[in-house]
């Protein structure tokens, strides 16, 4: 699975956005939806250098619900 696979979700918390990876226990944030999300994808890169291949989990079709 490549980070382009990834299924990512990002909202906005406060001041700052919020962006978080579905496969893997990665998150970041930034000022605008675009940094959050390119700060998200700085730190997957990180996370993969020393993940092993396999430690996304596969996820396909989120919804967000209300419970």
């Amino acid at each position: 699975m490549t980070i382009g696979e990834l299924k990512n979700v990002v909202w906005r918390e406060g001041e700052h956005y919020v962006a978080q990876s579905l496969n893997v226990d990665v998150s970041s944030f930034g000022s605008t939806r675009t940094e959050a999300l390119a700060n998200l994808k700085e730190a997957l890169e990180l996370y993969f250098e020393d993940a092993p291949s396999d430690s996304a989990s596969s996820v396909e079709e989120p919804e967000i619900v209300s419970i």
